[in-house]
């Protein structure tokens, strides 16, 4: 199927409310054009220099969105333009974010990435870890950035029953923040081989690449 034909069947198994980042690393900017040209709009980059190499190529109302795990030597490159860095994972990560953004003259919208996952190889907060830097006077210093919500990657496992749990820990922690921060609205958890399981867990924005753009990594 054509990637228009693609994000068709994707967007007719998700509810209006969902937000849908398409997943674009590695794939060349003429697949990014099909799919904007078929009505999407927010995409998703793991690489920073990818990330602002695209966006010069590209049309201006895309919103780009920083799904990877970002190193502080990288937010330079993004900091002018991007709509949302998911994978914020440290307070260092946070001020060189808040610096960025600063020196653009900007806020940049974030989301805190939570470690729910059985694997050693993902990154994030603990629950208690976020929580503690939420109420730090160093989280509370930093003027240009504005947190919007959580985000989280379950283990990669074919056991559908832990996904569920770790993205139910995720959206009852979320819960919680919401009672207490009216900024927080997004929850994005969910990826093209668990999405259907995180939407029923209550998520509020999935990342979706393979489904869209096939399984072929594209060089650039």
């Amino acid at each position: 199927m054509s990637i228009k034909e693609n994000l068709s069947e994707v967007r007719s198994q998700i509810p209006s409310h969902i937000t849908l980042v398409a997943v674009s690393k590695t794939k060349p900017v003429e697949l990014i054009k099909e799919a904007y040209e078929a009505g999407q709009k927010d995409f998703g980059e793991n690489y920073a220099k990818e990330l602002e190499e695209k966006e010069i190529q590209l049309p201006k109302d895309i919103r780009w969105h920083a799904i990877g795990h970002l190193q502080t030597n990288k937010v330079k490159y993004i900091a002018p333009f991007v709509h949302l860095i998911h994978a914020v994972d440290s307070l260092s990560l946070l001020e060189e974010i808040n610096k960025r953004a600063y020196k653009s003259n900007r806020k940049i919208d974030c989301l805190l990435q939570i470690f729910i996952a059985k694997e050693e190889t993902k990154f994030g907060f603990s629950i208690e870890e976020c929580e503690a830097l939420l109420q730090s006077e160093e989280f509370k210093n930093l003027r240009h950035i504005r947190i919007l919500g959580l985000m989280g990657m379950a283990s990669n496992t074919p056991d559908n029953d832990q996904i569920r749990n770790e993205f139910r820990s995720l959206k009852s922690f979320f819960d919680k923040l919401t009672a207490q921060n009216r900024n927080i609205s997004i929850l994005s958890m969910g990826m093209s081989s668990d999405y259907k399981i995180a939407i029923e867990e209550g998520s509020t924005m999935i990342r979706i690449g393979s489904s869209i753009f096939g399984e072929r990594n594209y060089t650039k």
